[in-house]
């Protein structure tokens, strides 16, 4: 099935050149603004990781990561390409023994097999993954917004280079200011549309929003969108969404959170079925709190550049793989895949 939406009349503003050049403009930019602006340090990063730790990131729980073993270590135990560092920071940030308000950023990259391809979607992740240590006291959703204003202010200044340095981009799109909303109060605005039309019709009416408290039952009895129960507290995380001009949707920049302390791990993983993890050795230093309280989130490499570029295809600004449908729908409309 073939999911790619190519606008009428699309062309895009850069060339394949231009484009790479601008693509590496866009991530130093914006990787060095993060980290001044959160205080965070570049740390190496795994790109698998053992499956019994427990420390790879389960998603919604139900797709796939890739696995293999090694002749070099004990056959028995399986090795995850990860899905993302969820949970493998927070870990880190123990271990490098960071202080309360620093932290650390990575350059992470994924293989999630299981991910329906479009326009906004590949099988290849390449994120900014942050997470800072913070305080019992911060665990507050006014510590939440603060940090979101912050990630915010540096993708206006990415959007402000990029278009000083391409004007043929058009004029910028980011407000001053990003919008907070629930998810209840999405769906009390629009109960008869679906979570992806909901966030639609919040993109398109203020142009920037951060949708706050994902993962937990809303009063209808549905869930706005899954989050695993073992990373993010469902009431203290969010995600970052822009409009996208050029397919008309919401594009998700970031998905971010407080994460769960002893209590709230508990409590969410007895709501989700998953208690067997409590066994896990990340669990257990969570639990006994050896780990420290954080925040954080990953930022989407591609999807920045995407957006800023006004590119209407992932594969625009990123090297992955297609199926030959979508390969030949994009080449029949001049779309350039990398």
């Amino acid at each position: 099935m073939n999911n790619v939406i190519i606008p009428e009349d699309y062309s895009s503003p850069l060339n394949l050149i231009e484009t790479e050049v601008a693509v590496k403009l866009i991530k130093d930019t914006f990787e060095r603004r993060l980290a001044e602006s959160l205080r965070l340090t570049r740390v190496s990063a795994p790109l698998f990781l053992l499956k019994n730790t427990g420390l790879n990131d389960n998603l919604n729980g139900v797709e796939r990561p890739v696995s293999f073993t090694a002749p070099s270590l004990n056959e028995d135990e399986d090795i995850e390409i990860i899905h993302s560092l969820a949970k493998w920071k927070r870990d880190a940030l123990y271990r490098y023994h960071f202080e309360p308000h620093t932290g650390l950023y990575t350059d992470m990259n994924a293989i999630r097999r299981d991910e329906e391809l479009d326009n906004l979607h590949s099988m290849y992740v390449d994120q900014w993954d942050w997470e800072m240590v913070i305080t019992k006291e911060d665990r507050t959703i006014e510590f939440l917004k603060k940090t979101v204003k912050k990630i915010y202010r540096c993708l206006l200044d990415v959007e402000f280079t990029v278009v000083r340095h391409y004007p043929q981009l058009g004029k910028p799109i980011l407000p001053e200011e990003i919008t907070f909303v629930t998810t209840q109060e999405l769906e009390d605005a629009y109960p008869d549309l679906s979570p992806k039309e909901r966030e639609n019709k919040a993109a398109r009416q203020y142009k920037a929003v951060c949708v706050m408290e994902i993962g937990d039952t809303l009063k209808s009895g549905q869930k706005h969108d899954g989050r695993a129960p073992d990373y993010d507290d469902w009431h203290l995380n969010c995600d970052i969404l822009v409009y996208n001009v050029v397919l008309d949707q919401a594009l998700e920049l970031s998905s971010m959170g407080i994460r769960v302390d002893a209590d709230t791990l508990k409590t969410q993983l007895k709501k989700a079925g998953c208690e067997d993890r409590l066994n896990l050795p990340f669990h257990q230093n969570i639990i006994n709190n050896v780990l420290p309280l954080s925040i954080g989130g990953g930022i989407g490499q591609s999807r920045i550049c995407m957006f800023f570029l006004r590119k209407c295809h992932i594969g625009e600004v990123q090297a992955s793989l297609w199926d030959d449908e979508t390969k030949e729908t994009c080449a029949a409309h001049h779309v350039d895949l990398l």
